[in-house]
C-alpha cells in the first residue's frame, strides 16, 4: 500500500525529533515495520540520514555541548591537580619535571583539539536545526498568526538541512 509524503515527514519527525523507535512509529502511523525502514533507508540513500539528524537534533538541544563541556572541565580539573603534585614532588628530578610537564601539555592541546573536532558535520546540522527551533519559538511567541505556515515550511526545509548537512 502506497503511503503519502506527509506519513513519510511524520516517520522522520517520530524518529529525528521525539526519538521515537521504528516498530513504535510503525505502530503509531499504522505502517509496517519494513515500510520505516525502507523510508528511513531510501532517504539516506538521498542524504537524508534519519540517524545523523536525530543526534543532531540532540545537539541542538545542548546534549552535545553540555557533555564535552564536562569532559573539558574534568579534564582541566585533573590537568591542575596533576601539576600541582608535579610542583610539589620534590623527588622528581628537573629532566623527568620537564618531560611530565611536556608530556601535560601535550594531552591539553590534544584533547582541547579533539573537543573542537566532535562530529563537524553533526555539529554544524545541530547549530541549523538550533536556529530553525529558536525561529519556530520566536514565531510562535511574537506572531502567532503566522506560526502555522512557518511550521509547515520549516519541517520539510530541516530535512534539506538533514540532506545538505548529513552528506
Amino acid at each position: 500500500m502506497a503511503h503519502d509524503d506527509k506519513t513519510r515527514r511524520e516517520a522522520r519527525k517520530l524518529f529525528v525529533v521525539q526519538r521515537q523507535s521504528v516498530p513504535t512509529i510503525a505502530i503509531a502511523l499504522t505502517v509496517s515495520e519494513a515500510t520505516v525502514r525502507r523510508w528511513k533507508a531510501d532517504a539516506k540513500v538521498k542524504g537524508d540520514d534519519w540517524d545523523i539528524g536525530r543526534a543532531a537534533n540532540t545537539i541542538a538541544g545542548e546534549g552535545m555541548e553540555v557533555l564535552v563541556s564536562t569532559v573539558i572541565e574534568d579534564f582541566v580539573i585533573l590537568y591542575q591537580a596533576t601539576i600541582e603534585a608535579v610542583k610539589g614532588d620534590q623527588g622528581i628530578a628537573p629532566a623527568d619535571r620537564v618531560k611530565l610537564m611536556a608530556s601535560l601539555a601535550d594531552a591539553f592541546h590534544k584533547t582541547i583539539s579533539a573537543a573542537g573536532r566532535v562530529s563537524p558535520k553533526i555539529s554544524e546540522l545541530g547549530v541549523a536545526m538550533d536556529v530553525l527551533k529558536r525561529l519556530a519559538d520566536f514565531t510562535r511567541q511574537h506572531h502567532p498568526d503566522r506560526a502555522g505556515l512557518l511550521l509547515e515550511i520549516l519541517e520539510p526545509f530541516g530535512t534539506h538541512l538533514s540532506e545538505v548537512y548529513g552528506s
